[in-house]
């Protein structure tokens, strides 16, 4: 089946992209999220993309905006520039108005710390919201989170599904992962044939996403080899950013990453030519061995994107839940007409059929899972220490009660 052609829509305007908020959840891009909108499947779907990092560590992430009976489903909320609702609004003019925004995810914190902006500026939409919230050090009511109370605010599950007529919901989790739950309503969109999920599954392709066209420094940044090299612009110069990019969101320290000393660092640093915010003054305290691009290989998809379930996810959420996620993906070989897969990160759509789920579900079942070796090795150390010190619990999907969320 072709991937539907994506009409993309771009606005570069900084004052359409301002988020004042972006002190709550200080990540890169900061206070200017530049959106790139794509109608993904024709009349159905459309993908409003952001980027969301860490040093420049960034990747795309989206709010996927669904045509459903008498108007639209937001799922996966994101900041609301001036630009993102501005786009909005020309797709209510065709479809009708914003009906429902979804957060179909207990511990999904880069969805959920855009959701009440997001209700604010559409205040006559419903809000559905996935059991089990939690914040972090203190579990406070959703309410003095500022997510609407009840009656607007909804529980999936609890509360029942919206747009019973064309989507069906199916429940990854709860996992206990000691500080809270982690749970994920995947949405199946039946006249798309679209699987909507958040973290659970990506497709991760070689080439690097079409939003850093917007601005291509965060791969630049990361295709150098040292800090005094210049930003230099180039196909390669991106392949080899965002295959770096892929390893650092995949593994957080994969093996073939060495920090180098200090002094090393401040050698390199403060170049003519380097000495900007934008290139971070040219410190750079990063070191490539040589078999990097074997290990990324082995994440990106070169005719098609990878699908799989993020290291990061599966070393740290499912290390001891293998079945349960085995077990999930058996409940979406159930779905009639499944041909799509839209993820809240990374590529979408993704072709995603019987076939597709059946092929990963027993590559699974036949590799080893959640290793602590190699690349692995640093999300294994980390797993490993919060097990001894008692924060995660060695059997996650024991029964134990959800928190329901205090609206």
């Amino acid at each position: 089946m072709k991937t539907p052609s994506p009409e993309v829509t771009k606005n570069v305007s900084l004052s359409r992209n301002s988020w004042p908020w972006w002190p709550l959840f200080p990540l890169y891009p900061y206070g200017k999220r530049s959106t790139l909108v794509k109608e993904i499947i024709p009349n159905q779907i459309w993908s409003f993309e952001q980027l969301q990092g860490l040093y420049y560590v960034a990747v795309p992430i989206r709010l996927t905006v669904v045509k459903v009976s008498g108007g639209l489903m937001l799922f996966n909320p994101l900041p609301p520039t001036a630009e993102l609702c501005e786009a909005l609004a020309q797709l209510e003019k065709k479809y009708g108005p914003v009906l429902t925004i979804v957060l179909p995810t207990a511990s999904g914190l880069e969805h959920k710390i855009s959701l009440p902006a997001m209700a604010r500026a559409f205040p006559k939409a419903e809000v559905w919201v996935c059991p089990g919230q939690w914040s972090f050090p203190l579990t406070l009511p959703s309410g003095w989170l500022g997510i609407p109370w009840r009656p607007r605010t909804k529980i999936l599950v609890k509360d029942g599904f919206p747009h019973k007529d064309s989507c069906s919901w199916i429940s990854l989790g709860p996992i206990d992962i000691g500080l809270g739950s982690f749970q994920e309503l995947a949405c199946f969109h039946k006249p798309s044939g679209a699987l909507m999920v958040t973290d659970s599954l990506v497709g991760i392709s070689s080439e690097p996403p079409e939003i850093f066209d917007l601005d291509p420094t965060p791969l630049l940044f990361h295709a150098r080899d040292r800090g005094d090299e210049p930003l230099e612009d180039s196909i390669n110069a991106r392949r080899k950013g965002w295959a770096r990019l892929v390893l650092f969101a995949s593994f957080l320290r994969p093996a073939c990453l060495d920090i180098p000393p200090l002094k090393e660092v401040i050698r390199y640093s403060f170049s003519r030519g380097l000495r900007s915010s934008k290139a971070h003054f040219g410190v750079f305290p990063f070191a490539w061995k040589d078999d990097w691009q074997d290990a990324a290989n082995e994440l990106l998809g070169v005719r098609e994107p990878l699908i799989q379930l993020a290291p990061v996810i599966e070393r740290l959420v499912f290390p001891r839940a293998q079945m349960t996620f085995v077990n999930w993906l058996e409940e979406l070989e159930k779905l009639n007409g499944i041909n799509w897969l839209v993820s809240a990160h990374f590529s979408a759509p993704l072709v995603f059929n019987r076939s597709k789920l059946k092929r990963l579900k027993d590559d699974i079942n036949k590799r080893p899972w959640a290793k602590s070796d190699g690349s692995w090795g640093f999300l294994g150390g980390l797993d490993e220490s919060l097990l001894r010190l008692g924060v995660v619990p060695l059997n996650p999907t024991k029964s134990f009660k959800d928190q329901d969320l205090q609206v």
